[in-house]
C-alpha cells in the first residue's frame, strides 16, 4: 500500500489562530450586535486588521473570512448575508454597494497542478459600483468604476467601467450613463 501524500496547509500557525479567533468573534459579538451598530462592527473588523472607513455600512449578517485582507472606502456597504471571502486581498472602493447575498471570492485552487494548491488572487471593486443581489465576483477580477453586475450575475473576468452586466457568465447589457 502506498502512503498517501501529506499536503502542507497554506496557512501559517499564526494565521490559523487568527482565523479561529475571528470566527468566534464574528459568530458572537459581530453577529449579535444591534442592527444599527455599524461602528461597532467596523471597530471589530479593524481590530483584526481590516481597513474600513468609519462611514461604511456593514450588516451584522455579513460573513467575512480573513478580515485583515479587506479594505473598504468611504460610504460603501456590505448587505445582509454577503460573503466576503478574503483569502486574498479584497479592495472595495468608495460608494460601492455590495447587495444582500452577493459573494466576493478571493481564493481558488490551481487546478493545473495535481496537488491543487490554494492560491489567493485579489479582487478590486472600483468606486461607484453596484453588485446586485446574489451576484458573484471571482478571484483576480477588477470591477471597473460605475459598473453594475446584475442580480445573480457571475463575473469571472474584469468588468469594464461604466457598463451594466448580467448573466452567468456576465455579459454586457449596455453602457451606463455617468
Amino acid at each position: 500500500m502506498v502512503a498517501e501524500d501529506r499536503h502542507e496547509s497554506p496557512y501559517t500557525f499564526q494565521e490559523k489562530i487568527w482565523r479561529l479567533l475571528w470566527a468566534i468573534m464574528q459568530a458572537t459579538f459581530f453577529r449579535f450586535s444591534f442592527h444599527t451598530w455599524n461602528r461597532w462592527r467596523i471597530f471589530l473588523l479593524r481590530s483584526y486588521g481590516a481597513s474600513v472607513d468609519e462611514s461604511c455600512i456593514i450588516r451584522r449578517t455579513v460573513k467575512i473570512e480573513c478580515p485583515w485582507n479587506l479594505t473598504m472606502g468611504k460610504n460603501s456597504c456590505l448587505g445582509d448575508g454577503a460573503i466576503v471571502y478574503c483569502l486574498g486581498k479584497i479592495t472595495i472602493g468608495e460608494r460601492v454597494t455590495v447587495s444582500q447575498y452577493a459573494h466576493l471570492c478571493a481564493g481558488m485552487h490551481d487546478y493545473t497542478k495535481t496537488e491543487m494548491p490554494l492560491i489567493r488572487p485579489p479582487i478590486i471593486i472600483c468606486d461607484d459600483v453596484w453588485l446586485a443581489t446574489d451576484s458573484f465576483v471571482g478571484p483576480n477580477v477588477t470591477v471597473g468604476e460605475w459598473s453594475i453586475l446584475g442580480a445573480r450575475g457571475v463575473a469571472m473576468r474584469d468588468l469594464d467601467p461604466h457598463t451594466i452586466y448580467a448573466g452567468n457568465p456576465a455579459v454586457i447589457i449596455k453602457k451606463r450613463a455617468s
